[in-house]
């Protein structure tokens, strides 16, 4: 009797595997019987509800769950810990591959898995976007840049998900192959079998049926930098322009506070954690994502997958996806007047909403994650 090899996912917390990693472990259960490990109580992006029934999703699979304390801090002393116990799960299981995500999980398990690879166990990092880039901060470059590039010599595979953070690493850093994959992919058929109320929709949001529709999906935290939208809608003195926020974080009350205290707290729909934003895109008129940093964002892609025009930041993994003046806009993303400008010059122009959303359409089939998840296949039997 076959004995099935065994695999290991890590990611810093659960929120990610449920967001990101599925894919990827649908393959592996192929070949592998699958563990898992990451921070299922704190530090998430979704609600604990939606934690918990993840947890039953991935026991009736047969898939194993280790709890590990990872922080998204990186100087917690609780990483510490985190990362003796996954040390020891590692030493434990005799796993044959390793596939760490996000880059507390990724340190970690490099370090622990160093000694591994020496008897043949595989390490492979995906990089949902590295933390240094063109704009970042000093910073960044002197902490992540240096951490990254170290670790990448205990790495027999980085992925990498955007073109520049592919150029330089296959430049600059000695992981033995480096691999560009266009992230996890987008279910196109997932979009094109929705049938909805649009009207109904949006009165179950308290938004009137005749509004203007500015959408975003994202957690609320600095880096998905919403509140430069909300100011610039404050400059608009358009009462027809409502802004919906899809998501939870730190930033709730901060933005609600924001909201009313600019006056258009009527206008501004912070929403939380949702299961319908699949809805949601169908009665939206405009998709905005202002963002400081991603890697190639996965609600950008399902907005473009909805035939949706976008404003965006001019920022990596964006400029991929958004052709200028094609699919949309790209402005500076600290910039109010940018995001207005552009924001009141598609209320304005329907064609054009019409035209860059169906070119949206098109361009998004090179994403479909049938394609990407053949490259993942690839990958996984690279030796």
């Amino acid at each position: 009797m076959n004995v099935k090899r065994k695999a290991l996912v890590v990611t810093t917390v659960a929120s990610t595997i449920d967001q990101f990693c599925m894919n990827d472990i649908s393959l592996l259960l192929e070949d592998y019987n699958v563990q898992v490990a990451a921070n299922f109580t704190r530090g998430n992006n979704t609600s604990k509800e939606r934690i918990n029934e993840f947890e039953n999703e991935l026991s009736n699979k047969n898939i194993v769950i280790n709890e590990i304390e990872f922080d998204r801090n990186p100087l917690s002393k609780g990483n510490l810990t985190a990362y003796k116990k996954l040390k020891k799960i590692m030493y434990l299981n005799e796993f044959d591959l390793i596939h760490c995500h996000t880059p507390i999980a990724a340190m970690f398990t490099r370090l622990a898995a160093k000694e591994l690879r020496k008897n043949g166990v595989r390490v492979i990092y995906t990089a949902h976007g590295l933390h240094f880039y063109k704009g970042a901060p000093l910073l960044n470059w002197l902490v992540y840049y240096t951490v990254e590039k170290w670790l990448a010599r205990y790495t027999d595979i980085l992925i990498t998900i955007n073109k520049e953070d592919y150029e330089r690493a296959k430049n600059r850093f000695k992981a033995k192959r480096v691999e560009y994959i266009p992230g996890v992919g987008i279910d196109l058929k997932k979009f094109n079998t929705i049938e909805i109320d649009i009207d109904l929709k949006r009165s179950e949001l308290c938004l009137p049926k005749d509004a203007f529709v500015v959408l975003s999906v994202g957690e609320l935290n600095k880096n998905k930098n919403h509140e430069v939208v909300i100011k610039a809608i404050a400059k608009m003195n358009n009462l027809d322009i409502h802004y919906v926020i899809c998501g939870q974080g730190q930033l709730n009350e901060y933005l609600c506070d924001l909201s009313i205290k600019l006056g258009i707290e009527n206008r501004v729909h912070l929403v939380g954690f949702r299961k319908d934003i699949p809805q949601i895109y169908k009665i939206s008129d405009l998709f905005v994502l202002p963002s400081l940093r991603e890697g190639l964002s996965v609600a950008l892609m399902e907005a473009m997958a909805n035939g949706l025009p976008v404003v965006c930041s001019k920022i990596r993994g964006n400029t991929d996806l958004i052709d200028l003046e094609m699919g949309g806009y790209l402005v500076n993303a600290k910039s109010q007047i940018e995001f207005k400008d552009k924001i009141e010059l598609m209320f304005k122009d329907r064609n054009e909403r019409i035209s860059m959303g169906n070119y949206n359409l098109n361009k998004i089939k090179d994403y479909d994650e049938v394609k990407t998840l053949e490259q993942l296949r690839r990958v996984y039997l690279i030796k």
